[in-house]
């Protein structure tokens, strides 16, 4: 596609505004800490740039963390009174651009933002209007009258142990990784559980090996120490079918689904027990579960998910954003830029054509290797090339 990508992206990202009208306005806070959105028409803040760089020389690191993040990323501080979209388009040297942007998480989650993505896309190709409409319709995800807590929702217990070395003391050498995990390492992994477990979803296997992985490698001193995975479950359809959500909802439509257990447990049992901790923690998530939630947000004042003994993780696998097309094809890679607060399963290929799921994590420095040697022992590899693309 000839033409300049910050004109066509800036003209066709105006014309998806129509449609998406509230990511053009502020969220201000009331009264029980409930977040609002006032549709003043503002805008979203859009930067133009370039860089002296080609997407060559930036090869396969373009991957969680992202190379050159301050320079590509526009500025963000804050959700209150502030635009609800940062979008940064910066020109290469070769031709080609980058898209960053910060979304607020309270708008619209990864499905959301992916519908919105794609809405820009199309509108920069030519399209008259979105082929997916969007729907506000937040009111089906109101808290009832009166709100009442049905259900046990354990990723708000903040009764969570501490990891170690945590807390006081000098800050921990931190690192930040990723790792591909291809097809037949997913395969391998699956071996590792009994044949009616084996049909279990790739998000499922891989988080439970990953979670135990993590667990060992931290080495928690007590045995006893009570830890828990915490992981997104979609509300769309299906055993939440019940919300009578709509195509075209663009919010925040998850739970935070968690397995708990103790990190003696987690380490000496097969692989299955964890698995099935998630499963079970899956399918806790119904309209009910749902509903409940609401109530609890009302409640107990929008609390903050556990975070002490936690990894937090979500697939970003399902949110169509390596589909969007701006024009000039899609992109070499579309996911989270970074993977510091969570986790994030990310499909991925690099430049020899090897396809995966791309997971980062953000360990300290002294735990990093000895993660990805657990990794590497369940799958039987040589641990360096747990760490390579």
């Amino acid at each position: 596609m000839a033409g300049d990508p910050v004109a066509v992206i800036r003209h066709a990202l105006s014309r998806a505004l129509v449609f998406f009208y509230p990511l053009a306005g502020r969220i201000q806070e009331i009264a029980g800490r409930k977040l609002v959105v006032e549709c003043t028409g503002e805008g979203v803040l859009f930067v133009e740039a370039d860089a002296d760089v080609r997407l060559d020389q930036i090869g396969d690191a373009l991957h969680p963390p992202i190379p050159f993040f301050d320079e590509v990323f526009p500025e963000s501080s804050g959700i209150l009174h502030r635009p609800l979209i940062h979008i940064q388009v910066t020109r290469l040297r070769c031709g080609g651009f980058i898209f960053a942007l910060r979304g607020n998480h309270t708008m619209a989650d990864g499905a959301g933002l992916g519908q919105f993505l794609t809405a820009i896309g199309e509108l920069a190709r030519g399209a008259s209007a979105p082929s997916t409409l969007p729907v506000w319709a937040r009111e089906l995800l109101e808290a009832r009258t009166p709100p009442r807590i049905t259900c046990l929702h354990p990723a708000f217990d903040h009764a969570a142990a501490r990891p170690p070395n945590a807390g006081d003391g000098p800050p921990l050498d931190m690192e930040h990784r990723s790792f591909l995990f291809r097809r037949s390492d997913i395969a391998a992994l699956r071996m590792l559980v009994p044949p009616h477990l084996r049909t279990c979803s790739t998000f499922e296997i891989l988080t439970a090996c990953l979670w135990r992985c993590r667990t060992v490698a931290i080495g928690y001193d007590d045995p006893d120490e009570e830890i828990r995975v915490i992981f997104t479950v979609g509300a769309r359809g299906g055993r939440c079918a019940g919300l009578g959500l709509p195509r075209g909802y663009y919010g925040n439509a998850f739970a935070y689904a968690a397995a708990v257990t103790s990190a003696g447990e987690l380490c000496s049992r097969p692989m299955s027990y964890p698995l099935e901790l998630m499963r079970n923690a899956k399918a806790s998530v119904t309209t009910e579960h749902m509903r409940s939630l609401a109530d609890l947000m009302v409640l107990r004042g929008r609390p903050h998910y556990a975070t002490e003994g936690v990894y937090l993780v979500s697939d970003a696998t399902r949110t169509g954003m390596e589909e969007v097309d701006y024009g000039w094809g899609k992109a070499a890679y579309a996911g989270p830029a970074w993977g510091r607060v969570a986790s994030f399963h990310i499909l991925f290929r690099n430049s020899k054509g090897e396809e995966g799921i791309l997971v980062p994590h953000y360990l300290p420095r002294s735990v990093m290797d000895k993660f990805a040697g657990e990794m590497a022992s369940l799958i039987k590899k040589d641990p360096s090339l747990r760490s390579s693309l």
